[in-house]
C-alpha cells in the first residue's frame, strides 16, 4: 500500500504539468481560428465573447490556475463553433 501512495503523488504532480501544456496549444488554435475567420461568417459579438473567455483563459494560465484555464479556454472553442 506505501509503495502505490508514490505512484499517485507523481501521476497527480504530472497531471498538473500536463494541463499546463494543454493551455498553449488551445490558445493558439483559438488565437487561429479568430485571425482566420475574422473577417467571415463570425458575428462582431461571437468574436469578442470568444476574445474575452480567450484571455481569461491565458490570464488564468498565467496565474497556475489550469484548471480554470482549460474551462474558459474550452468555453472560448464552443463560441467558435471548433
Amino acid at each position: 500500500m506505501f509503495r502505490a501512495i508514490p505512484a499517485v503523488v507523481l501521476a497527480a504532480l504530472f497531471s498538473g504539468a500536463a494541463m499546463a501544456h494543454g493551455c498553449p496549444g488551445l490558445i493558439e488554435e483559438i488565437d487561429e481560428a479568430l485571425d482566420d475567420n475574422v473577417d467571415s461568417h463570425y458575428q462582431a459579438d461571437t468574436i469578442s465573447r470568444a476574445q474575452n473567455l480567450r484571455d481569461e483563459g491565458e490570464q488564468y494560465h498565467e496565474e497556475g490556475d489550469h484548471d480554470r484555464a482549460m474551462e474558459k479556454l474550452e468555453e472560448a472553442k464552443m463560441e467558435l463553433g471548433l
